[in-house]
């Protein structure tokens, strides 16, 4: 079965950086595109990077600081968060549509604040 496991959320101060990771089984990843959401509290979840094969795409919030990329090889998608802000607060979780079905990890949870 599908499953996505993100993880390398923490606390970290503005103006950081975090890499988050998302370890993907269970389908052909190198064949699908990988999406990184996120959602804050009282506010609905968005989408913040997506890649497919090498073509990627950002939301315009987080363009020129987060950077997503993806290991084939590893079954791995990650996301690169530099210059990071207190609104960057989230939970953050790594999405699949695979065979149209939706698949979604537990999500992982950064916390940018002084």
């Amino acid at each position: 079965q599908v499953q996505l496991v993100e993880s390398g959320g923490g606390l970290v101060q503005p103006g950081g950086s975090l890499r988050l990771s998302c370890a993907a089984s269970g389908f052909t990843f190198s064949s699908y595109a990988m999406n990184w959401y996120r959602q804050a509290p009282g506010r609905e979840r968005g989408l913040v990077a997506r890649i497919l094969s090498s073509a990627t795409n950002y939301a315009d919030s987080v363009k020129g600081r987060f950077t997503i990329s993806r290991d084939n090889a590893k079954n791995t998608v990650y996301l690169q968060m530099n210059s990071l802000k207190p609104e960057d607060t989230a939970v953050y979780y790594c999405r699949a549509l695979v065979a149209g079905k939706e698949y979604w990890g537990k999500g992982t949870l950064v916390t940018v604040s002084s």
